[in-house]
């Protein structure tokens, strides 16, 4: 009788410990995602509809912007998300390898919109005064390198290009269409935004081609990455990568629906109509890399921003573990 006591109680604690194994594995595996408003977020619109990654409860948040998005993800409040290279690797910097990058989701998405039909190469910018969308970001030091490679100065010397900052960036595309400034280089979907708005403006260049052509690459420059909290990484692996599967899938399916991903977006309350989204997806080149595969691609462009501020990255390239395997 005593032994068939004892066996129960055996049966029963290891049924309590069994419960609460259970109950705080699937706590642990609750995985939470930031997504980031504009045209970055709208591969994330056919992902939302998930409701699990992996096995692990999915839920997401919805960021007006990068700086937005970082505190929560430096502090573990929110698991995977997305950022600009620079910032990436200034956080893994500065912050003791906060992050890491599990893969690129964006590649150059720049053009220099005008009404100027002249405008066909750099060269033809010489003497011109370019707005451009963000100071210290991508699309600056992207124009100061391309324009430094064919000798063009940007420090107001005579025949050179001088680079505007004064304007917000949601405001550029009005003020080309009300004829306030006359050369702008923007990201999608502002470039969108302003052709559908006036049929007279043009993209003039398409920043990642000139890219290409002075690098002599195929390669791209990444302008998003897909990062995580690196405790994170650590310790839900698998489920990390269940997400870049199923955001390749997804980023996919949006180049190849664009009208249906548009109405996602909407829907999804990521800060475009479904008109626009669906416009500006075909030039937002959008695609999937690891981050091994993609490390040199985001290297070159890391040294873009060291060769004029290296404080932008953090003083330094990230070493080997930043790059998510």
């Amino acid at each position: 009788m005593k032994k068939q006591i004892k066996t129960i109680s055996l049966l029963f604690t290891f049924c309590i410990a069994t419960t609460f194994a259970m109950s705080k594995h699937s706590t642990d595996t609750a995985v939470r995602i930031g997504v980031l408003a504009g045209p970055s977020g709208i591969p994330m619109a056919k992902q939302m509809e998930s409701t699990t990654i992996g096995g692990a409860d999915a839920s997401y948040e919805v960021f007006a912007g990068a700086a937005q998005l970082l505190p929560k993800l430096i502090k573990g409040e929110i698991d995977i998300g997305f950022l600009p290279p620079n910032m990436a690797a200034k956080v893994y910097n500065i912050n003791n390898k906060a992050i890491v990058t599990a893969g690129i989701s964006g590649g150059g998405m720049l053009y220099l919109i005008t009404k100027d039909n002249s405008i066909k190469t750099l060269q033809d910018l010489r003497g011109k005064t370019v707005t451009v969308a963000g100071q210290g970001a991508t699309p600056d030091f992207m124009l100061r390198y391309l324009l430094s490679r064919e000798e063009i100065g940007t420090d107001g010397q005579t025949n050179g290009v001088i680079l505007d900052f004064s304007i917000p960036n949601a405001e550029i595309a009005p003020a080309l269409i009300s004829d306030k400034i006359e050369y702008a280089l923007v990201p999608e979907p502002f470039a969108t935004a302003a052709q559908s708005k006036n049929p007279e403006i043009i993209r003039a260049l398409d920043i990642q081609k000139i890219y290409q052509q002075i690098q002599n690459t195929k390669e791209i420059y990444p302008m998003t990455l897909i990062v995580a909290n690196a405790e994170f990484a650590q310790e839900h692996a698998d489920i990390l990568k269940s997400f870049l599967k199923s955001y390749k899938g997804s980023s996919e399916w949006t180049k190849a629906n664009p009208e249906k991903a548009g109405k996602l977006a909407e829907q999804a309350s990521i800060g475009l109509t479904a008109s626009v989204a669906e416009k500006a997806i075909p030039n937002c080149a959008y695609m999937f890399e690891s981050a091994t595969k993609g490390r040199e691609s985001v290297e070159s462009l890391l040294r873009v921003f060291m060769s004029f501020n290296s404080a932008s990255i953090g003083g330094k390239l990230p070493d080997e573990e930043f790059y998510f395997k």
